[in-house]
């Protein structure tokens, strides 16, 4: 089977993009094919926000990806330079930055895009989602 990593730009609450990554997820694994990362660049990052609350009727975008993390074992990868320009940010990249507070989800990590190359070469395939 496949192994597969995901690029993810698309902004969580304003295009079907980010939904469609996670369904993705979800159905390539089911199919027996394994991620070996998700990688989210540009507005994609917005979604490692702790702080993000959907209204009740809407799927909460963050925990979703959390949960299915978890579950299945998925680096979950946010672009610092992304991040910090959107205000996302971990408490060493707030300390580093002199930023007062941190939002970062805690199944997400901050990094460079050395790891969005790692999954490139360590995989089978890299999809886009935008």
């Amino acid at each position: 089977m496949a192994i597969f990593s995901l690029l993810v730009t698309a902004t969580p609450y304003s295009a079907q993009g980010q939904f469609s990554a996670l369904q993705f997820v979800r159905v390539a694994i089911n199919n027996g094919h394994s991620i070996k990362r998700v990688f989210f660049y540009a507005d994609g990052v917005l979604v490692a926000s702790r702080l993000n609350h959907p209204p009740s009727d809407e799927i909460n975008l963050t925990k979703a990806w959390a949960k299915l993390a978890i579950e299945q074992d998925i680096d979950l990868v946010v672009c610092v330079t992304a991040a910090l320009k959107r205000g996302i940010t971990n408490h060493a990249e707030a300390e580093r930055n002199a930023l007062t507070g941190e939002n970062l989800d805690p199944a997400f990590e901050i990094s460079g895009l050395g790891q969005l190359t790692e999954a490139m070469l360590e995989s089978d395939r890299l999809i886009t989602f935008g």
